[in-house]
């Protein structure tokens, strides 16, 4: 998992940036306040109050001008087919990604809403769920115009042996840790553990041509990218991997974020819900949601990129993400065929 190098210390814009920014816009006002919004790991995001309202202020890290404006420019044709988005709100000259001192701003309305796990959701709501992601799948094929360039083979899956020597260098990490506390002891437990799965499970390496069909998709949909207002979805935000990837992996990746218990298991009452839903919108098929699962089920047995953050990058921040992470990849092997038809029955 790739990442730009974000820490909590970093400060909002300043008040000579701020009022550069808001000059470029009709009826924003002046800025107030502006207070970093905790939520995410690899977006800078800030809430900033004005005299005129409220708005979300993105700061976009990789500067790609033109790959900016063209995720808002999607945005804002889902929310003429009634996805639920928020897209950015343009200057007075029509643009929507400002630059300001060589870094690339976008001004979002605010979303009143929170953020809810699988956990708070019901079957229905599960259905729905899925329903949605469908949607935005089948919609994205319809707005955005495929270019060659986008439509680049997806990536093998991962190699063992390529796992088996990170495993090592983790594990050398994590037992030489300074301050060797309870994280690191489980660490070092989960790496071994998941050595030994991967030596028995090698020889189930997804073939190199079992690959779901691809399309355009969201990229990173997860409950943190996803406001609900009440019961109901109010946003998907955060564009910023929308690309070509294997359509119902995406379904499966999500699920596996979604409906993840503390200690492990999918809660697979709605994972069920959740894919037909998938599946009625989109028309994947059993043997593509199949082969999604399989290669998704892969990917979680090679990967480790939150110790990688920890222990190779300094980076704590996935920390509390990892005790779950870790407990599903194990559970899943155990289940698979219970997990498999989950998404497929």
């Amino acid at each position: 998992m790739s990442r730009s190098h974000v820490t909590s210390a970093e400060t909002a814009p300043d008040g000579e940036t701020l009022s550069a920014l808001l000059r470029r816009y009709d009826r924003t006002g002046e800025a107030v306040s502006c207070e970093r919004v905790a939520e995410g790991l690899l977006n800078r995001g800030y809430r900033l109050a004005t005299t005129r309202g409220r708005f979300f202020l993105k700061h976009h890290l990789d500067g790609d001008h033109a790959a900016i404006a063209r995720q808002h420019r999607v945005t804002q044709l889902l929310e003429t087919l009634g996805v639920p988005v928020a897209p950015p709100v343009p200057d007075a000259e029509g643009r929507t990604v400002v630059v300001i001192g060589g870094r690339c701003y976008a001004l979002h309305p605010w979303v009143d809403g929170r953020h809810r796990v699988g956990g708070e959701l019901t079957p229905a709501q599960s259905w729905r769920l899925g329903g949605l992601l469908g949607l935005v799948h089948t919609c994205l094929e319809e707005v955005v115009e495929a270019r060659a360039a986008d439509r680049q083979p997806p990536e093998s899956s991962a190699d063992p042996e390529y796992t088996f020597t990170l495993i090592d260098r983790l594990l050398v990490l994590a037992r030489g840790s300074r301050r060797h506390d309870s994280f690191d002891g489980l660490a070092e437990h989960r790496l071994i553990e998941r050595r030994a799965l991967l030596e028995r499970h090698a020889h189930r390496r997804p073939e190199a041509d079992a690959i779901p069909a691809t399309g355009w998709v969201h990229g990173d949909f997860h409950p943190l990218n996803l406001l609900y207002r009440d019961t109901e979805p109010a946003a998907i935000v955060d564009w910023d991997r929308l690309g070509v990837q294997p359509r119902a992996e995406e379904a499966v990746r999500a699920a596996a974020i979604f409906f993840v218990r503390p200690d492990g298991p999918l809660e697979l009452d709605k994972v069920r819900p959740y894919a037909r839903a998938y599946r009625c919108e989109t028309g994947a098929g059993a043997d593509e949601m199949a082969a999604a699962v399989h290669r998704v089920w892969w990917e979680r047995l090679n990967d480790f990129w939150m110790l990688r953050w920890r222990y190779q990058d300094g980076d704590r921040r996935a920390d509390p993400l990892f005790p779950a992470a870790a407990a599903l990849a194990v559970w899943w092997t155990r289940e698979y065929e219970a997990v498999r038809d989950a998404f497929c029955g």
